[in-house]
């Protein structure tokens, strides 16, 4: 199995407002395209499209080709059940909208803090086990967005997880929130197989400074910059698959021009994607250090440096980030304050080496992320 993927998740449509309004006809095409260059991977789940992700593969793929011609993920979604007892058709409603009887991957979907307690609560975990040893899917793991500390909890009380599903790009690779180089580690510790989502981060890195394009350039004067970011996740040791959501023909085409023959990035080029992430971090709305000063006295325990750098993310990459820094923000806030549950004591500004105006930060965080 190649090891690059057709995530089914920003699909083309026939009206851009209405994400229910699959274009089936240009996704027959793009997944013709796909297969017959040698590639079977498609990556689904409900929330997807409002469900319509998964009837679009069924109309595109599962009626047209036979099922040993592909391989198909899709995913147990947290927030989309509330019991024990919701699982089984939840399950079974998903096989349906795809047009199969069973799964090849079947990931716990987004684990986090809140959602890794609701799937052991629910009884998730023990669910789709069951379902492995009931051959109506074949494979299981989980993807996740939150800490590496809880990544390896979760690795650890649960060694039945064959893969693991990460958001990897080289922009977030140390950033401190989501953690991508960190999370890689502790998922190589655990020697899992990692699947990367992300790798282009929502379509952010397609579009980059032209200092940071400029650079690539240099380099490669054809290459897309789409191709550095995917290229930097499938260059990673134990990542078994890289996924991309692409919305059209010709994002398909480059995504296929540099991974249907993959080359791993060289020293010199891994150095230039070091020096495009540094340039694009540095265009950042609120100048915060992550010092964490101003925590420690916090009465209401906001936790002020993670909240400024997903507000940070999202404002550098614009409304295709807003689900990401919406889940990023629900998990750094579980437990702990929220941005609008500012007393505007000012103990954290007192404590700020970078002279921060941090209590009007946090009314310019509380209004985008709540």
């Amino acid at each position: 199995m190649k090891n690059f993927g057709f995530g089914l998740m920003r699909l083309p449509l026939l009206d851009p407002n209405v994400q229910e309004g699959i274009d089936i006809e240009m996704t027959k095409k793009m997944a013709d395209t796909f297969l017959q260059n040698g590639f079977t991977y498609f990556d689904t789940a409900a929330p997807y499209h409002n469900k319509n992700s998964e009837i679009a593969f069924r109309e595109a793929v599962a009626k047209r080709y036979p099922r040993t011609a592909y391989t198909v993920t899709d995913k147990l979604t947290m927030f989309m059940v509330d019991s024990q007892e919701e699982l089984e058709g939840f399950f079974a409603d998903q096989l349906e909208r795809l047009g199969l009887d069973t799964i090849d991957y079947y990931w716990l979907h987004n684990m986090g803090e809140w959602s890794y307690r609701k799937a052991l609560r629910i009884g998730a975990f023990a669910f789709v086990q069951k379902l492995k040893e009931e051959g109506k899917v074949k494979h299981i793991g989980f993807s996740f967005h939150d800490k590496a500390e809880l990544l390896d909890e979760i690795l650890t009380d649960h060694p039945e997880m064959e893969f693991v599903q990460l958001q990897i790009n080289y922009v977030d690779w140390d950033d401190e929130i989501i953690q991508s180089g960190k999370c890689y580690e502790v998922a190589r510790k655990h020697n899992k197989q990692i699947i990367v989502m992300e790798p282009v981060k929502g379509g952010c890195l397609a579009k980059v400074p032209q200092e940071a394009e400029e650079l690539f350039r240099s380099i490669h004067p054809e290459a897309s910059p789409a191709s550095w970011a995917i290229r930097f996740a499938a260059s990673l040791p134990n990542v078994m698959m890289v996924l991309s959501g692409m919305s059209n023909e010709a994002q398909m085409q480059d995504n296929l021009s540099f991974m249907k023959e993959f080359q791993p990035l060289s020293e010199a080029e891994m150095e230039a994607v070091k020096q495009a992430a540094k340039i694009i971090k540095n265009s950042i709305t609120i100048p915060c250090t992550a010092c964490r000063y101003c925590v420690e006295d916090c009465p209401k325990k906001i936790p002020i440096p993670e909240v400024f750098s997903i507000y940070n993310n999202l404002k550098r990459f614009g409304a295709i980030q807003e689900r990401v820094a919406a889940t990023y923000y629900k998990n750094a806030t579980q437990n702990r304050g929220k941005a609008s549950e500012c007393l505007k004591c000012g103990k954290c500004e007192q404590h700020c080496p970078q002279h921060l105006t941090i209590r009007k930060y946090l009314e310019d965080v509380a209004q985008e992320l709540e």
